[in-house]
């Protein structure tokens, strides 16, 4: 192909990157995989428009005849009604009593396999599923028949569904809107699940990543019976059965789907897989991450290099790319403090030619995140924790929710404050205003904000054994005093976090305000200039880092030089 070509194919589809509510990460962990033998899913739910509470649904038993109400989860726009099951389960986010966890990540896919009539939409079939799975094939058999049923309203999805004992990635899209006497021919979705093998982990972000799968192998494989018949039949493939790719088929690879999306998954493998992708010594798959080479495709699960924890993976969705070619840290768009965020939107254009912001796994728009961690070991009331926090990751931090909780903390209470809303009450906002404090000089004040998450996390993390015990032994008397032990003990400690992060909103007020920083004996004994008039000590003045002393010097010219 010409270099001109070229320019201008790459400039078409850096126009292409992810800009949309629905660029989310989830890394899948199966139990033999982890160092304790649980199964951990995490999900960032990334948007400009999302705001983050804790979603609870009290199980209950309903009435013949009662119907359910459909709305759109990202727009709230009413899609129909379905008829309401008789005995329900409680969900607290994205995890159910039974410790099934569900998760997502849009893909988008082909345009024309959108379904205008459908009810289902993605947010409804992970929420639904939830209510009505104990199992991730359970789950799988519930999602696929309310769309075959009802429609599928969204566009192509990546769903995480795990329980305590299997990891599945779903793939779905919508087979498009044919109209025969007003109603859809087309109407249901194609789709395909694989079970991560044990000992594995995965990832996905925005991108399908299922490509060939096993046509006879139902323990590891599930698909819809005409996932190869209808793109045969729309034109989309003309191979055999055996070579089918879904991905490459209904969500063909752009440069945007490698670098917008799939170089997150690419960062999760560099971390947990120990250097095995990325590394200085070791690049075989960054071509592929940056957009380049579309034919060196990742594989959809690695091995990690060593068993990995709770904290490790929470940690994993903090990642700006720090320490590989992409560090969002080190060129002039991290501005003079290290910054590992770029504003929307996602491309820009200097004489005449576009490039590309990066987007990493960890993002500013951030509504929430959560690690849901099954444990096989421990009954159902005590074996699930939702591990979650709202805003940005690498600037928030996740505090234990029990799944089995009967209710939810107020600082993540749904109505406690919305996006137009500010709530003195609210998690959410107490984060945003730390974190967008930190933004101004985040390379100083980042290194206080982890010291607070890390300290939370791995208190509750320390505790955690103490905490099971204490449940395990009120189980034998009642279960349900277990699940009122485990609920006051999710609500306490999410409400400390909450405290936690006030006295923090205002320790870095008072340690950086006006672009210096009071020196301090230790964390939050600020040393005063000794005269007893609570005037501190003189500040320190860092100023700005190298690059972007030398970027200002080269622009700016002899108009700053200092005359001797």
């Amino acid at each position: 192909m010409k270099k001109g070509l070229t320019t201008i194919l790459i400039a078409v589809l850096i126009l292409a990157l992810p800009n949309k509510g629905e660029s989310c990460t989830n890394v899948l962990i199966t139990k033999g995989a982890s160092k304790d033998g649980s199964v951990m899913v995490t999900y960032s739910a990334d948007s400009h428009q999302l705001y983050g509470e804790l979603y609870f649904r009290k199980g209950a038993e309903h009435k013949p005849g009662t119907m359910l109400k459909i709305y759109e989860w990202d727009t709230g726009k009413f899609l129909g009604e379905i008829p309401q099951i008789a005995k329900t389960y409680t969900t607290v986010g994205n995890m159910n009593e039974h410790q099934l966890i569900i998760a997502e990540s849009t893909f988008g896919g082909l345009n024309q396999l959108v379904d205008t009539t459908g009810i289902m939409d993605y947010g409804s079939l992970i929420y639904i599923a939830l209510q009505r799975a104990k199992t991730a094939r359970e789950a799988i058999k519930v999602m696929t028949d309310l769309v075959k049923e009802y429609g599928y309203y969204s566009s192509g999805e990546s769903f995480s569904i795990a329980d305590k004992d299997e990891v599945w990635i779903m793939e779905m899209i919508g087979k498009g809107t044919k109209l025969v006497n007003g109603k859809n021919v087309n109407k249901g979705a194609v789709w395909v699940a694989m079970r991560i093998p044990d000992g594995y982990i995965s990832a996905h972000a925005n991108q399908a990543r299922i490509t060939t799968f096993p046509l006879n192998d139902p323990a590891n494989c599930l698909y819809s019976p005409d996932v190869i018949s209808f793109a045969k039949e729309s034109g989309l493939y003309k191979g055999a059965d055996k070579d089918f790719s879904f991905s490459d088929t209904y969500a063909p690879l752009t440069f945007s789907g490698m670098r917008g999306c799939e170089a997150r998954v690419w960062a999760a493998f560099n971390i947990l897989g120990g250097g095995m992708i990325g590394d200085k010594e070791y690049t075989e798959y960054l071509d592929y991450a940056m957009g380049h080479n579309p034919k060196n495709r990742m594989p959809l699960y690695i091995k990690p290099k060593e068993k990995v924890t709770v904290k490790m993976v929470a940690d994993v969705m903090r990642d700006h790319y720090e320490g590989t070619a992409l560090d969002m840290t080190k060129d002039i768009g991290a501005g003079g403090h290290a910054l590992p965020y770029r504003w929307r939107p996602m491309s820009f254009e200097v004489d005449g030619q576009r490039y590309t912001n990066e987007r990493a796994i960890g993002t500013q728009q951030t509504g929430f995140w959560l690690l849901g961690q099954a444990r096989s070991w421990l009954p159902d009331e005590i074996g699930g924790i939702l591990w979650f926090g709202v805003d940005a990751a690498a600037t928030s931090a996740l505090t234990p929710i029990y799944s089995s909780s009967l209710r939810v903390p107020e600082c993540f209470r749904e109505g406690n404050g919305h996006m137009t809303k500010y709530s003195p009450t609210s998690a959410f906002w107490i984060f945003s205003r730390v974190s967008n404090f930190a933004y101004l000089r985040y390379d100083m004040m980042s290194v206080d904000i982890k010291r607070a998450a890390d300290e939370h996390e791995l208190t509750a993390l320390d505790r955690t054994s103490a905490i099971d015990a204490a449940a395990m032994s009120i189980y034998k008397e009642s279960p349900q005093k277990a699940r009122e032990f485990l609920t006051d003990y999710s609500v306490n400690t999410a409400q400390h976090l909450f405290e936690k992060w006030v006295q923090l909103d205002r320790y870095l007020l008072i340690k950086y305000i006006d672009g210096n920083v009071k020196k301090e004996s230790q964390p939050g004994c600020f040393i005063d200039n000794g005269s007893g008039k609570n005037i501190p000590a003189s500040p320190l003045f860092p100023g700005y880092n190298e690059k972007w002393k030398r970027a200002v010097k080269e622009e700016a010219g002899e108009r700053l030089k200092v005359i001797q």
